[in-house]
């Protein structure tokens, strides 16, 4: 249809705008640390906050089923618009710990209504070829992750404000884009009945424990990676005496998975989703388990090592995402996807604080190795057959 030619490059775009939020307060980290007077255990902090607000949101949207029994794009617009609100809060002259923590808390709560929501309005236009679909969808918001460090590592001003003001002005931008130019899909079929127990009962499918396993594994590396690269840059300039500027190449790793969503979704059409997922998964648990022997390696060579890092860490995601929306009823696919990112998300959390305390117990360049615990544990999940799309 011509209209889904038009459809997606909507939604890819105000899924980008919107998601610029996700990691504008910790592009911003070091300024932050000034204002509040908090040390580098403000890493974990800034982002669990997002991440646990993130956790509550999906957890109020799945047991009410609120993408399923509303109009998604409307759910999506207000989201966007008080996201961009409590991302705003960090431009306050005077802001407490306390603030802070809500703040971002906020901000993860709404976006809540924009990634899932947003895979949901996608699965809602494209029957076929899903997999491509969400992987332009989650490139875009891999792509908005990162947005936050380019602008940073840009050095457009010398306040940090300008990165909290052009990432709120695009949540407004995006969340407005969306409601006014896609109507609701031609394939949504609305649930008119509160289901409070639609949750539990969809991991009584075999096909969807299998991939929301797979993603759980996945996304114990995926946040904390992402989270840890500034930390990793700057361990590796430290150990070398050099002056890698950690912002761009922030940047640039995480955006490289992006693209490599794209173009995994691409390849989803002639191999299947479950192929790509389980090769990504594959190649980013082998980097894990090898991550302390790039803190050794000539610069060029550590940088290509975590770039390829950034490409596979995320490739899997959008095919997960794929697995779970076909493995569920069509009135079930928004509630079954904001369910595994509630739950994706939650783990997020534990291997991040994790990952904060092992700073304090291991040489900083063996930290990584942790995170493979998940890609071998998705794989394992993985290999109990059926998924075979």
């Amino acid at each position: 249809m011509k209209q889904n030619h038009f459809i997606l490059p909507v939604i890819i775009i105000s899924q980008f705008a919107c998601t610029s939020l996700w990691f504008a307060g910790n592009a911003v980290i070091d300024d932050l640390i000034l204002k509040t007077g908090l040390g580098t255990e403000i890493i974990g902090y800034v982002l669990s906050s997002v991440q646990i607000g993130f956790i509550i949101g999906t957890l109020v949207f799945a047991l009410l089923m609120i993408a399923d029994r509303y109009s998604p794009s409307k759910v999506f617009m207000t989201c966007a618009f008080l996201a961009a609100f409590c991302n705003a809060v960090l431009l306050a002259k005077d802001i407490t710990n306390a603030t802070l923590f809500l703040a971002r808390l906020g901000t993860g709560f709404f976006l809540a209504g924009i990634y899932p929501v947003g895979m949901k309005i996608a699965a809602d236009y494209y029957e076929q070829g899903l997999g491509k679909a969400l992987g332009y969808l989650v490139g875009a918001l891999v792509l908005g992750t990162a947005f936050p460090h380019l602008l940073q590592g840009l050095e457009l001003s010398e306040e940090y404000t300008i990165v909290i003001k052009i990432t709120s002005l695009l949540s407004i931008f995006g969340g407005a884009s969306l409601f006014f130019l896609v109507p609701n899909g031609p394939y949504r079929k609305p649930s008119k009945v509160l289901q409070l127990r639609a949750g539990i009962a969809l991991f009584r499918i075999p096909d969807f424990k299998k991939a929301a396993v797979g993603y759980f594994g996945h996304m114990w590396e995926l946040y904390a990676f992402w989270a840890f690269i500034p930390f990793a840059i700057k361990t590796y300039n430290s150990i070398h005496n050099s002056q890698l500027p950690f912002s761009i190449w922030t940047f640039f790793i995480i955006a490289l998975g992006g693209v490599s969503c794209a173009i995994g979704g691409h390849i989803s059409l002639k191999l299947g989703s479950r192929k790509v997922a389980t090769a990504s998964l594959l190649l980013s648990g082998l980097l894990c388990i090898t991550s302390p022997i790039f803190f050794n390696l000539p610069s060029s060579l550590f940088l290509i090592a975590f770039c390829l890092w950034g490409i596979f860490v995320a490739s899997d995601s959008p095919q997960f995402s794929t697995l779970v929306a076909n493995a569920v009823p069509l009135q079930l696919k928004g509630t079954a996807l904001t369910l595994v990112n509630c739950i994706g998300f939650s783990i997020s959390i534990i291997s991040i604080q994790l990952l904060t305390y092992w700073l304090d117990v291991v040489d900083p360049s063996y930290i990584f190795t942790f995170l493979s615990i998940g890609p071998i544990l998705g794989l394992l999940a993985m290999r109990k057959g059926g998924l075979n799309k």
